[in-house]
């Protein structure tokens, strides 16, 4: 790599001629009810942040500021956070987080994939003018510097690279996975296949795709209104605009590595209850892989002003207090016992409880004599007084989503609280 792409003043000028783009648009429907009122990046994610906060981040730390978040499922709480947590951006210095909402500007629908949602708004992208474009998904959660993907983008005077990661063959699967020669040009590309290419260098590994892109602009649009007009496309960029391009153009691979010892960075997709509820569990551990902690990478969000956690009461038969566990502000252990559990902000969990190996979102409030284990409770659930929830599946299944994992989903409407109407 020429020494030129490794200096800071190289790395941030083509950040400063970079567009993101984040796809929020997505229902996620693994995530059960979840997303039953909200997109799936607006889920909370981590104690305090919630999923889109992560690649709004990475823009942000790598100084890239000037994103566009395409949304259009159930999108009102996901705008409102980023309206409260992001409008710190100065436009006068041409910073800018736009939320491009589906409009139908350029014809009668909806966006119908993760292309045409990029089509639909190509009016708004050639005022800013980028130099390059990148497309971000805005439902994983990772740490990563897309500087350095950038800088590898032009060195390999490439029209598209693709961030991916090393997975084992038997979990390539899930996956859109590429097909590479030794120096990582691309290919093949093919969605989720039933026998996925191996890796030149390791047999057992495939590279399978983060869903992050970067175009040179002008390659893109070409590439986007040709799309638009071809028959039968599903204007999906894994489906229809990679496997069409790599025959022509040039495609490249960036393999997702930890800069410092070159091993498979931290990415996980928590678009299932199962992989949400570990995730989050993850966190909990003394030496998470994913450190929020880290003060030259910070996670940026939206949260109301809280109080400290408080834990009250230490009787012999009643003691407030928590154990390997995460506790947000605004939360009250009021003579409960929490165990290995991750509480979100504004949660009470009352006398003579016991919550263990669970996930409490905001606003949650445990009643007296509940016993929850290895669940994942909503926001704003009022869990009354003696309720047992991952004692026994089958009770469970009678009320809840249990996932294929043992997940207890617990969500306000199974107890009747309403807090959505739908008319």
């Amino acid at each position: 790599m020429p020494e030129s792409i490794h200096t800071s003043r190289f790395v941030s000028r083509l950040t400063r001629h970079t567009l993101a783009l984040i796809l929020a648009g997505g229902r996620g429907t693994r995530l059960q009810k979840l997303t039953e009122w909200r997109a799936k990046p607006a889920v909370p994610f981590g104690g305090k942040f919630r999923i889109i906060d992560f690649p709004l981040s990475n823009c942000l730390n790598s100084g890239i500021r000037q994103v566009g978040v395409l949304t259009q499922y159930k999108s009102d709480s996901l705008i409102r956070h980023i309206q409260q947590g992001w409008g710190f951006l100065r436009a006068e210095l041409g910073e800018f987080v736009d939320i491009l909402p589906a409009q139908q500007r350029l014809q009668e629908t909806w966006y119908a994939g993760t292309a045409d949602a990029v089509y639909q708004n190509l009016d708004i992208f050639r005022q800013r003018d980028p130099e390059y474009i990148l497309i971000l998904a805005g439902d994983h959660i990772y740490k990563m510097d897309y500087g350095l993907m950038l800088a590898y983008h032009v060195e390999q005077q490439a029209d598209l690279t693709i961030g991916c990661m090393e997975v084992p063959i038997d979990e390539a699967r899930a996956f859109g996975v590429m097909d590479v020669d030794q120096d990582k040009r691309v290919r093949g590309f093919v969605e989720k296949p039933d026998h996925p290419p191996a890796m030149p260098d390791r047999a057992d590994h495939s590279l399978a795709s983060m869903g992050i892109y970067i175009f040179n602009t002008g390659f893109l649009f070409e590439q986007l209104i040709k799309d638009a007009d071809m028959p039968g496309s599903t204007h999906d960029f894994g489906k229809d605009i990679i496997p069409e391009i790599i025959k022509k153009y040039r495609v490249f691979a960036y393999p997702f590595r930890d800069v410092q010892s070159g091993v498979q960075a931290y990415w996980r997709d928590v678009g299932t209850v199962d992989a949400y509820w570990s995730a989050n569990m993850e966190l909990i551990g003394v030496n998470p892989e994913l450190n929020l902690y880290d003060k030259d990478w910070p996670i940026w969000t939206y949260q109301t002003q809280t109080p400290p956690a408080k834990f009250v009461f230490d009787d012999d038969d009643r003691r407030g207090l928590a154990v390997d566990s995460m506790v947000s502000g605004g939360c009250i252990i009021s003579g409960a016992e929490v165990r290995h559990s991750l509480l979100f902000s504004n949660v009470r969990v009352n006398s003579y409880s016991h919550v263990e190996d669970a996930v409490i979102l905001p606003e949650v409030n445990i009643g007296r004599h509940c016993r929850i284990k290895k669940a994942v409770i909503d926001k704003g659930c009022k869990i009354p007084a003696n309720t047992i929830i991952g004692e026994d599946p089958e009770e469970d299944r009678k009320r809840f989503y249990v996932s294929p994992g043992g997940v207890v989903l617990v969500t306000p409407d199974q107890f009747g609280q309403r807090l959505h109407y739908a008319r």
